[in-house]
């Protein structure tokens, strides 16, 4: 018994103080506003509008030395606007930039009528995709380009929009072109480099292709104190997944592979993630580094090869910057998928999300997926919920033997103890039998918190009613408060512990969870509460089984 109560005190501590560290950061007073920290830190370029990157230099084999150039203000530069069926976008004439990117089937709001806007060069959020070509005179992502006249609209029939761009500045006799191709139904961007070679003499230039952007995660990234990765991340066969966290970049200690023959280099954010995505087995190099003053970029550095004189040479590297959907980004590039990070419990999550998914697309409402996945879970443990809750239905007849063996022997609790662990071996009761349950689910739990959290599916999807997004809070706390309710009936159906701190805890235990839920996603809620009632029946059923067999026995 000493090791039942350890572990509801255990419980009871850390209910507190989870209830205590998201009260502390629900009450937090807010964060300067980006502008005013921005300005207390120095930065010229945040007063203005937004801050670009250095271009790289680069160390695979045969490069030349990127020269130097200075962090500018690209704000004033002239931009064209492109716009498909999902997205808006505008390509600035310095460097050719992708510099503003709005997504048209996702609102900043629910209710709202703004499209959510994944890059800019404005505040508060400095990102925009940046790229240009490394040797001398060639133009980077500060050289001017010719800018097409008027709106690029993608044609109603069409599949297809391409924008050529002309480099105004490059060595004599060499032309540079760059050209950004969308396409219809799609969130990728095609982004090649066409040079033609003129000159007396053979180059080799490398292009790179990087994301600027600040240090801040966006907003929403932050729910219930817990916070989800924001910054760059490498991917190749060789070692997989690799996130790279800002600090790291600023204070040198970036550990990923940064030479490959594979892989992708990716910029990621709260369900929606900028990827460049290099096709073939040509060497690249990925960098990440910090350029200004809260700014960063992350990139990579592929060779266009010899370009001989008369002769003309070109690269494409394809650039996603979209929404986090899992059944898409799989098949977009191997191993896009892992941007969707469940942390340490994926081998839960995962299969979790597809249960979700499949039963979303019977019903058309992740709610009900909720409760069905949540039904299915129950069921699967049944045997395992079963064994407990007759463990305590058993306890739950001891009680009036309980009581009178606290009478009998009073103050002497190692004899008490003694007395009731030989009672239980008797009756063949396990004690800590009520617990598992409890445990068992803790793993799902969290998954299931997780994957509410980072599916971008679940961003701004109703169930019924008030809940009109599984993942945000329920915004009249109802449901946490019928998961309070269930709680509490569910003590009262087991046994109460003979020990009276025990009784106080598991009374106070509903109240406790109440608080911690009142900010925990609506949809996450849902599942407590549906896992409750079929807890409750569960334990109904099979304490009125018990208790009624031992009457007829007496």
């Amino acid at each position: 018994m000493d090791n039942r109560r350890l572990f509801l005190i255990l419980i009871f501590c850390f209910s507190l103080f989870m209830l205590w560290d998201g009260w502390m950061k629900f009450n937090a007073p807010p964060a300067p506003a980006p502008q005013a920290a921005r300005t207390a830190a120095g930065t010229s370029a945040a007063a203005e509008g937004a801050a670009m990157a250095d271009a790289p230099t680069t160390t695979l084999s045969g490069a030349p030395a990127a020269p130097e150039i200075s962090a500018a203000v690209g704000g004033s530069a002239p931009t064209v606007n492109v716009e498909t069926d999902l997205i808006i976008a505008e390509v600035s004439a310095e460097g050719g930039n992708l510099v503003h990117l709005e997504l048209k089937q996702h609102k900043l709001a629910r209710d709202g009528d703004d499209n959510l806007v994944l890059l800019d060069r404005s505040q508060p959020h400095v990102y925009v995709a940046q790229s240009g070509l490394i040797g001398e005179g060639l133009p980077n992502h500060k050289t001017r380009f010719s800018l097409p006249e008027g709106e690029q609209r993608l044609a109603e029939g069409a599949d297809t929009l391409t924008v050529r761009l002309k480099a105004e500045q490059a060595p004599e006799g060499v032309q540079v072109f760059k050209v950004l191709t969308f396409r219809r139904g799609s969130y990728e961007v095609e982004t090649s480099y066409q040079v033609e070679n003129r000159s007396d003499a053979s180059i080799a230039p490398f292009a790179y292709f990087q994301f600027a952007r600040d240090g801040k995660p966006a907003d929403g990234g932050k729910k219930m104190g817990v916070s989800t990765f924001t910054g760059p991340a490498v991917y190749t066969e060789a070692e997989k997944y690799q996130k790279i966290h800002f600090d790291e970049i600023a204070d040198g200690t970036a550990q990923f592979n940064r030479k490959a023959r594979d892989g992708w280099i990716a910029m990621v954010q709260h369900y929606f993630v900028s990827a460049w995505l290099p096709e073939g087995d040509a060497e690249r190099e990925f960098i990440a580094r910090k350029v200004g003053a809260d700014l960063y970029a992350a990139g990579v550095i592929l060779p266009l090869g010899d370009i001989a004189s008369g002769q003309d040479g070109s690269i494409t590297v394809p650039m996603y910057s979209g929404p986090q959907e899992q059944d898409k980004l799989e098949g977009i590039a191997p191993g896009l998928d892992l941007v969707v990070d469940y942390g340490w419990l994926t081998v839960i999550a995962a299969p979790l999300f597809w249960l979700l998914e499949w039963f979303h697309k019977l019903t058309g409402n992740w709610g009900w997926a909720i409760i069905l996945v949540t039904v299915m879970i129950k069921a699967a443990f049944f045997p395992l919920s079963a064994a407990s809750y007759k463990s305590m239905a058993k306890m739950r007849t001891l009680g009036p033997r309980l009581q009178r063996m606290k009478e009998q022997y009073g103050d002497d609790k190692a004899r008490m103890q003694q007395e009731m662990m030989e009672m239980y071996r008797r009756e063949k009761i396990n004690p800590l039998g009520g617990c598992l349950p409890i445990l068992v689910q803790i793993p799902v739990f969290i998954a299931l918190y997780w994957v509410l959290l980072g599916s971008v599916e679940m961003r701004h999807a109703p169930w019924l009613g008030w809940i009109q997004d599984l993942s945000n809070k329920d915004p009249y706390y109802v449901l946490p408060i019928i998961m309070g309710v269930s709680m509490l009936v569910q003590t009262k159906l087991n046994p109460t512990p003979p020990d009276p701190m025990q009784a106080k805890i598991m009374m106070a235990m509903p109240i406790v969870f109440t608080f911690m839920f009142l900010w925990f996603p609506s949809g996450l809620v849902l599942y407590w509460v549906v896992n409750n009632l079929l807890s409750i029946a569960q334990q109904w059923q099979i304490t009125r089984m018990i208790e009624g067999g031992k009457a007829k026995k007496a």
